[in-house]
């Protein structure tokens, strides 16, 4: 009997299994928000180091073109055209007009070869001859992913539009972004010059046109795709009045783009927003928490609460000689 009982293997009790159990939940729970915050930390982290890229490749276009790019290319270009009008890229952004200099030679250069071939009707078209039938194909760099054009804080922005959902040729694609060009307090070109920013429809905007200081001036700033996928196609945008504005780029208080959207006024300025809310595409914010980053004119990169809502407009204007408070 003694040497049975001594063979006999000791376990946990119900009891203390459950108490087990209850400890780990407990430490996972502890656990879950600082993964959270390190995840939060290394993609804000990462969409200031694509802004930093995008400034770098503004500068240089500027460089080599004494003028920043505009936010949206002539619209009225065409191989058809003349003087100003003659040419093969209208809407595009001035993300694609500043592949050159950053690294995107390759995909530039293949967009403006398809821009020019005449293979088909509307081929200089950035969305193909939509409107026809048969559909015309679109330029391939719409549905080309750009690494730095994508804030991993956002899955959306990772995925591709198929042609069909965005009314194209079905064997195209559309790709996003959540980078728009900061275009003053709107984005329309009846906007008076004092509330003019840095990247707008036809702009070409020099140094020197930014007597509000580079540093004290918006370049860029974050908004993620609409919660539709309508507005946020980086390679060109004609956004919802012509000027690409939602598209590519954006007025700080746009209240015009509000209510063309049938949203209160209150949807604009700098404050968080959800991705399945319409009238968040009507303001910037982002997927971080508490602010969003912005690309400022002389290249730099800051972090902005909510709270910087009250000088947003101030910011994104170039030349209306306000005094910033420090933000």
């Amino acid at each position: 009997m003694s040497n049975y009982s001594s063979s006999r293997r000791s376990g946990f009790t119900l009891i203390e299994l459950l108490v087990v159990i209850a400890i780990i939940a407990i430490l996972i729970g502890l656990l879950l928000p600082a993964v959270q915050k390190v995840r939060d930390a290394a993609s804000r982290i990462q969409c200031a180091n694509n802004m930093k890229q995008m400034g770098l490749a503004l500068h240089n276009y500027h460089d080599a073109n004494n003028a920043f790019p505009p936010g949206v290319n002539n619209t009225s270009e065409s191989p058809t055209g003349t003087g100003a009008n003659l040419g093969y890229r209208p809407y595009w952004s001035w993300m694609a007009l500043m592949m050159p200099y950053w690294e995107q030679d390759n995909l530039y250069k293949q967009a403006e070869t398809w821009a020019q071939g005449t293979g088909q009707a509307y081929q200089y078209w950035p969305w193909g001859g939509f409107w026809l039938v048969p559909q015309t194909r679109a330029n391939p760099a719409l549905g080309t992913k750009v690494k730095t054009l994508i804030c991993p804080a956002d899955g959306r922005q990772n995925l591709l539009l198929s042609g069909s959902q965005a009314g194209i040729h079905p064997s195209d694609n559309v790709a996003f972004t959540g980078y728009l060009g900061i275009s003053g307090v709107r984005s329309e070109s009846a906007t008076a010059v004092n509330l003019h920013g840095i990247l707008r429809l036809t702009s070409k905007t020099k140094m020197t046109d930014i007597t509000d200081g580079t540093s004290n001036t918006l370049l860029v700033g974050e908004r993620p795709p609409s919660s539709d996928l309508y507005y946020g196609w980086w390679f060109a945008g004609a956004g919802w009045d012509g000027s690409g504005g939602g598209d590519v780029v954006m007025g700080a208080a746009d209240t015009t783009y509000a209510t063309a959207l049938g949203c209160p006024a209150s949807s604009v300025g700098f404050q968080a927003g959800r991705p399945n809310v319409l009238c968040d595409q009507a303001h910037f914010w982002s997927f971080h928490s508490n602010g969003a980053n912005f690309l400022m004119g002389d290249g730099s990169v800051r972090f902005l609460t909510y709270n910087a809502n009250s000088v947003l407009s101030s910011l994104s204007t170039r030349s209306n000689g306000e005094v910033i408070p420090d933000f």
